[in-house]
Order: C-alpha cells, then structure tokens, then sequence
C-alpha cells in the first residue's frame, strides 16, 4: 500500500513540477488560438477549460489504462514504476506537446505536425499509419465495451446488439459539431469515471486487499521479459501515441495557450492515476501474477473487469462501475473516428463544414471499422499496442525537432529526445521478438534495438548542431 500511494503522490508532484517545466520549454503566450480565431461551428469551436479537459480525459482514456494496466501487472508491482515515469516524463510530455504544437499550426493533425518537423515522407507514412491506428482503435473501443454491456443486459442484447448500437453513435459523433454531444455528455462520463475508479480503490482498502509492494523483478509466470513487453502493453496507461491523434481536436477548443498545461499535461496525469488504480486491483484481487494471468487467459479483459467490480462492490457497484469503464472505450473510439475524419480531411484539403462532405469520409470508416470488429480482440490489441507506441516514437522525435527550433535553449528538446529514443529502442525490439512480428531471440533483437534508438539519437544531435532558432528562419 505504501507503494500505492507513493505513487499517487508523485504523479501528482509531476503535474506540478515537471508539467511546470514542458510549459516553460514550449513558452504558451496570449496569441488567439484557432478557436478563437477562427471558429466553425463543427471541429473550431471555443469551450469552457474545464470542458475541454473532460473531453481530453475520455477522449484518451479508452481501455488502455484498464485493460493494459491489467495485463501489464502480470509482470508485478513493477509496472507501477512505469505508469508513474512513464506518464510524467513521456506520456504527459508527448500529450502536452503533440497539443501544443498543433494550437501554434491552426489545429493541425499529428501527421501535418510530423511532416513539418520531420520531412514530407514522414508526413505521408504518418498520414496512412495514423488513420490505420485510429481504425484500429475504433474497432477495439468497440468490440470491448460491447461484451462488457452484453454481461449487463438481457441474452438478446447480446455482443452483436451492442456493437451496432454503439457504432450508430459514433456515426453521430463523428458528424455532429463537437459541442453538441461530445461536449454536452463527456462531463457527465467524466464524472462517473473518476468516481468509480474511486470506488474501486475504496473497495480495496475496505475489503482488506492487499497492495503488494514495489520489487524489482519480473513476476511474469511464463518469464516474459519485461522490456520491451511490458512497455507496449500498458499502452495508454503510461504513453501513448494515439493521444497525439486526439490532442489536436482539442487544439481546435482550447481558448488559451495557457490552458494547455492543465488540459493536456493534466489530462494524462489523470489517466496515469485511473491506469494505477487497474493494476493495483489486479495484483491485489487476485493475490499472485499467476492468479492473474489465468483469470485474463479464462475470463478475458472484459470478464476480469466484471468479476473486479461485483466482488468488490456488490452487483449494483459492480453494475455502476462497469458503465464507468463502457465508458472510457466509447469515449475514446468515437473520437477516434472523428479524428480520422479530421485527418483525412487535412490531408485532401475536404472542407469539414458542409455534413455531405463529413458523411462522405464517416461512412467508409465506420463500415471498415464495423468488419475489425469481428477479428480476434487479443489480435487486434497487439497490433493495436505496438502501431501506438510506435506513433507516440514518432510524435516524440518530431517534438524534439520543433523544441530545438524555437525553445529558447535547445536543451530543452531532451524532454522530448530522450523518452522518443527510450520508445525507438522499445517498439523495434518488440516487433523483432514478438510472435506477431519476426520472433527473433532477444540476444539479436536487443542490440537492433538499441542501436535503432542510437543512430534515431545521433541523427537528431547533428540535426540540432545545424539548426538556427526557428524565430530566425525565414
């Protein structure tokens, strides 16, 4: 328990000390935003801060941070250690700048944002991979809180009922101006997600549960190796490149760049702790990592939810608890059809506010994302695990770039250079070890790896050397 709310505390501190300092780096000043500027009714339109925090929470808050933290506490109470630097050090950095980048670019998607700060090739392989991300998403963030309401509801609401329901509403989510569902219901699910993450921590604490404590080994049953499995399955628990595909729909709402700290950085800094909370319920609930991986492995993500919420909280609790989790995927897989819609529309120059035009790109996402949902979930959630972290990567290098070009001290783009190597090093080693990738021994796929993330490192030390402050070119 100690461990626990050591954890707590220096999630928080890093919200206040280390998000103080990514604010100084990138230097947020009184310009109008592209809400303010620029206002369209659909995707521009300027809202309350604390609204656009809710919706950024939801938005990035799908099952990652439940189902990943989860899974990644079958390596044990190490993953603590992740969720917590993770987020404060590159999750959160990787959020607030991916934001913050697009306020200063007109609300620009992340591929725009790559593509300026890394070349147009990147920009194009980030155009295809993004869109291809954010159908993987919709299609996850379908498929898993559909069998959690079909264990809620009578049999002939079954997983199918629940999926055609859910992708109706994103059809209208994704077309509707953002203000008008998204931002009239996301501060009421915010609620009920916070509250009953709080639930099942008091639930824990009052049923006598205990939190093991920190150790620095792998507890993983079968002895996979906790770098790099660990760091892509957590996912959006700690980084997560698919909050770089939602953060500049909120760049487009944000009335102040001086929010940005608070909407951004803050936003992960609560997903951390929501991420925190799930792991912690794993390892405690079921005693043992074993104990843990056989419940996934009998029940599935969605089954283990289930049994969490009800023993903890009685059918009722269980019930509220459940709906707080539906929440966080739906949340997140309605946006990310609306931010493929958005990106799609950057890059053919479709003008978004005519609703033909919208339902012209909707449509064939949606009926794409509808047949991914009838593939294996623990697939899908792989390539899902590995395409995000591998864009968080990406997002992270072309940070570095934009900090080294206008921060006042090129030093400052370490925040951004440092955890964007640590990622390079994580997603090759993954793809060249996993059995979805090319299964070669960690002997071999440890030094590509390492010297990915090197050569990635030595690149961007000489392409700061021949930089001139951005405010100096032309």
């Amino acid at each position: 328990m100690i461990t626990f709310i050591a954890a707590l505390v220096i999630l928080l501190g890093g919200y206040f000390l280390y998000g103080r300092l990514t604010e100084r780096a990138f230097r947020p000043d009184d310009r109008p935003t592209p809400a303010v500027e620029h206002p369209d009714g659909v995707d521009y339109v300027p809202m309350k801060t604390w609204k656009v925090f809710f919706i950024q929470l939801l938005n990035i808050a799908g099952t990652g941070p439940i189902f990943g933290a989860l899974m990644g506490a079958v390596f044990g109470p190490v993953v603590f250690l992740w969720i917590v630097f993770g987020s404060i050090l590159g999750g959160a950095v990787h959020d607030y700048m991916s934001g913050m980048i697009s306020v200063r670019m007109n609300g620009a998607s992340v591929s725009e944002i790559v593509g300026k700060y890394l070349g147009k090739a990147a920009k194009q392989i980030m155009r295809v991979f993004s869109v291809i991300l954010l159908i993987l998403v919709g299609a996850v963030f379908t498929t898993s809180p559909a069998a959690l309401l079909a264990r809620l509801t009578p049999d002939w609401a079954n997983t199918l009922f629940w999926v055609a329901v859910i992708l109706i509403y994103y059809f209208l989510a994704t077309l509707l101006p953002i203000d008008k569902l998204i931002g009239k219901l996301y501060p009421i699910f915010g609620g009920v997600l916070i509250l009953m993450a709080a639930a099942i921590m008091i639930g824990l604490c009052a049923g006598g549960y205990h939190i093991p404590e920190l150790q620095l080994a792998n507890l993983h049953p079968d002895g996979k190796p906790v770098f790099p499995y660990m760091f892509i399955t957590v996912a959006c628990g700690a980084i997560s490149g698919f909050h770089a595909t939602q953060s500049p729909m909120m760049a487009r709402c944000i009335k102040s760049e001086k929010h940005g700290r608070r909407v951004f950085y803050g936003a992960m800094i609560s997903e951390s702790v929501i991420a925190l909370v799930w792991a912690a319920a794993g390892v405690a609930f079921y005693g043992a990592t074993g104990g843990l991986q056989n419940a996934l492995a009998e029940l599935g993500q969605s089954g283990v939810v289930y049994d969490i919420s009800v023993s903890l909280l009685g059918v009722v609790g269980g019930a509220m608890a459940i709906i707080g989790v539906v929440v966080c995927p739906v949340s997140s897989g309605d946006t990310a059809f609306r931010s493929a819609r958005l990106t799609i529309a950057d890059w053919f120059r479709l003008d978004q506010s005519k609703l033909s035009k919208r339902i012209a790109i909707t449509v064939p996402l949606l009926i794409i994302g509808a047949v991914l949902t009838q593939l294996n979930f623990d697939v899908v959630w792989r390539y899902f695990s590995w395409s995000n972290q591998t864009l968080a990567m990406i997002t992270l290098w072309a940070a570095a770039m934009y900090l080294a070009r206008s921060a006042e001290n090129k030093w400052y783009s370490l925040m951004c250079a440092l955890p964007a190597a640590f990622m390079s090093a994580v997603c090759v080693s993954y793809i060249l070890m996993a059995d979805e990738g090319f299964k070669i021994v960690s002997a071999v796929a440890y030094p590509i790896g390492l010297g990915f993330a090197a050569a990635c490192f030595a690149l961007y030390v000489v392409k700061c050397a021949r930089l001139k402050p951005e405010s100096k070119q032309k």
